[in-house]
């Protein structure tokens, strides 16, 4: 089997809700991804749309410290899934992760996640050791994490996988005994996903270059102190 494979009924599904026509206010805004729900107003007003939230996680990274949504609450981050030990696409995906890392190195705006699909090999200091390799000296920039090592660490960093829609099971026949894609996921300030890259494909790669400043742009319009306090 590839390593690269989709899951195809949860990206058709996002396609089609990212496809819906915005409004001439948010065609400058990049489309919020994943099911809504319409709810009607009982006062007969406007009806609510309730859009999709990345899924919670806890984990810790590289530095020993507990990582969950609340470590982004009102700023933007990137997210990934790996493992150290990857010999197929990880060395590829990590490194064009890392073209778009650089510019933000010490930007308070934006944050990095990659979360690790084998908990059970990569400990702390295996993902600092990695973080170091890449050229990550800062782990509140860029967090490698894990779920933790017990027996349902995996499920859970599978499940996290799927909602941020992108792939990763075990497959004995794959490179390093994973199959994953390698998908980067673009979350907001809100912590809902705002865009999905392919990080094999360099145009996919520039397209998230591209559409990050749109997405710390309308941040800043959410949050005018926060910006001219930087």
């Amino acid at each position: 089997m590839s390593n690269r494979f989709w899951l195809a009924p949860a990206l058709a599904a996002v396609l089609l809700t990212a496809c819906s026509g915005p409004s001439a206010d948010q065609a400058a805004r990049l489309p919020i991804l994943g099911e809504r729900d319409v709810r009607p107003n009982p006062n007969g007003g406007p009806a609510d749309t309730i859009f999709a939230t990345a899924p919670a996680f806890k984990a810790v990274d590289q530095a020993g410290q507990p990582v969950t949504n609340q470590t982004f609450a009102g700023r933007a981050y990137i997210t990934d899934f790996f493992f150290a030990t990857c010999p197929g696409i990880c060395p590829k995906m990590n490194g064009a992760l890392l073209t778009v890392f650089k510019p933000y190195a010490t930007d308070p705006r934006v944050a990095f996640v990659s979360f690790t699909i084998d908990p059970a090999h990569d400990s702390l200091l295996v993902l600092n050791d990695y973080a170091q390799r890449l050229g990550v000296t800062d782990a509140a920039r860029w967090h490698f994490v894990t779920t933790g090592r017990s027996a349902t660490a995996r499920d859970t960093v599978y499940g996290l996988a799927k909602g941020f829609f992108t792939a990763a099971q075990p497959d004995k026949a794959a490179p390093g005994g994973f199959a994953h894609n390698g998908t980067f996921a673009l979350v907001d300030d809100q912590g809902h996903i705002r865009g999905l890259y392919d990080s094999l494909n360099a145009n996919e790669v520039a397209r998230l270059q591209k559409e990050l400043p749109v997405l710390l742009a309308e941040i800043a319009e959410r949050h005018p102190q926060a910006t001219a306090a930087k």
